[in-house]
C-alpha cells in the first residue's frame, strides 16, 4: 500500500536531510487535480474525432479573427514549438486546421481552423465545460478565492520559467 502524500514528504525529508520537500505539497495537488479532471472528461473523448489536448489546441483558434502564427499558439498553450508543430500536423492531416506560409516570414506558418475543426470543437467543448462545471460545483463560495490563488500561482510560475 502506498503511503499518503504527507508521509511521502516526511520520508524524503528523513532520507535526504536538508532537501527542501515543500514543493511536493503544491505540485502533488496540481498533479492530482489534473488527473481528476482528465479522468472525468476522458469518457467524452472515447470514439470522438479529437482528443482533449487537440480540443485545447483548437479552442483559441475557434474564434480567432485572423490566422495565428503557430509559434504564438505554442507560447499561449505553454507547449514546445516542436510539440505544437507535431500536433498541428496531425490536425491538418485530418482536416481540422489549415496551415499556410506566412508572407511576412516564410519560417512561420499561419494556422486557421477549418469548418470541420469548428464543428468538432462546437460539438465537444460545451460538453466538456458541463463536466468541468459539475466537478467544480462543490467550490461554492470558495470559487473566487481558489481562482485568485490559482491565478497567483500561474503568475509566479510564469515569472520563474525560462523564456
Amino acid at each position: 500500500m502506498l503511503p499518503p502524500p504527507s508521509r511521502v514528504r516526511e520520508q524524503w525529508a528523513a532520507h535526504h536531510p536538508g532537501l527542501d520537500t515543500s514543493p511536493m505539497e503544491v505540485v502533488a495537488l496540481l498533479k492530482q487535480i489534473t488527473a481528476l479532471v482528465d479522468r472525468a472528461v476522458e469518457p467524452l473523448y472515447e470514439g470522438a474525432p479529437l482528443t482533449a489536448p487537440e480540443v485545447d489546441l483548437l479552442i483559441p483558434l475557434r474564434h480567432a479573427d485572423e490566422p495565428v502564427i503557430a509559434r504564438r499558439l505554442a507560447e499561449r498553450m505553454s507547449i514546445s514549438r516542436a510539440g505544437a508543430s507535431k500536433a498541428l500536423a496531425k490536425l491538418e492531416k485530418r482536416g481540422f486546421i489549415a496551415r499556410t506560409p506566412n508572407p511576412a516570414d516564410r519560417r512561420a506558418a499561419l494556422v486557421t481552423v477549418t469548418q470541420a475543426g469548428k464543428d468538432a470543437v462546437d460539438a465537444l467543448f460545451p460538453r466538456q465545460l458541463a463536466i468541468e462545471a459539475e466537478l467544480l460545483e462543490g467550490l461554492g463560495e470558495d470559487r473566487e478565492r481558489v481562482l485568485k490563488a490559482l491565478a497567483r500561482l500561474a503568475e509566479v510560475l510564469q515569472q520563474a520559467s525560462p523564456s
